[in-house]
């Protein structure tokens, strides 16, 4: 199982992102959309694939979709995706009021 691939898809009509090995849904991160946010309300990993990186990919590939489709901010009410971005601060600024960084590298 640890050479399984993980396949994330949003599933707008659930609003979640899932997560799949195989076929079979390993994980979601579900979301409600308003005009100006996606709150992520919760993550869930089923125990057959915990400990395999299946709550990263569903946090990072959520949050690039984000970035990349949207004008939308973040509220991460779900700790996982709260813990996930405090781990991974490349994304604070996609976080609703967090302001954008003013740092020059």
């Amino acid at each position: 199982m640890t050479d399984a691939r993980i396949e994330i898809v949003d599933d707008p009509g659930r609003l979640r992102y899932e997560a799949r090995i195989d076929g079979d849904v390993a994980g979601f991160a579900q979301y409600i959309l308003t005009d100006d946010l996606v709150v992520f309300t919760h993550t869930e990993v089923d125990p057959r694939f915990e400990g395999k990186g299946v709550g990263s990919a569903l946090a990072s590939f959520a949050l690039e979709d984000v970035r990349a489709a949207d004008q939308r901010k973040v509220l991460p009410m779900c700790p996982f995706i709260k813990g996930w971005i405090a781990r991974h601060r490349e994304y604070a600024g996609l976080v609703y009021g967090v302001p954008e960084s003013t740092a020059k590298d």
